[in-house]
């Protein structure tokens, strides 16, 4: 089926850590496994990384619709100058 895919840009100041929660990155595919509806980062943030806080420090390059729905990716300021929006891609 169809793929949609919703994305906000996410504001972070330096050392900052955001949670990505369902209101910036939803995906749907019409079925009802979001286990199976994975994201690749294929840009990563400039000024920090995208991390599963099981595993603090470590850069992630792909996590599942269920880690965001259960919470378990942020996105991560690395402290450089440079603060502003990151847009999830």
């Amino acid at each position: 089926g169809d793929i949609v895919l919703l994305a906000k840009p996410v504001t972070l100041t330096e050392g900052d850590r955001v949670t990505l929660t369902t209101d910036v990155p939803v995906a749907t595919d019409g079925t009802s496994k979001p286990e199976k509806l994975l994201y690749a980062v294929s840009l990563p943030p400039v000024h920090g990384q995208i991390e599963h806080i099981n595993y603090p420090g470590v850069p992630i390059s792909s996590y599942s619709q269920l880690d965001v729905v259960a919470q378990k990716v942020s996105d991560v300021h690395d402290n450089s100058h440079g603060a502003g929006k990151e847009a999830l891609r």
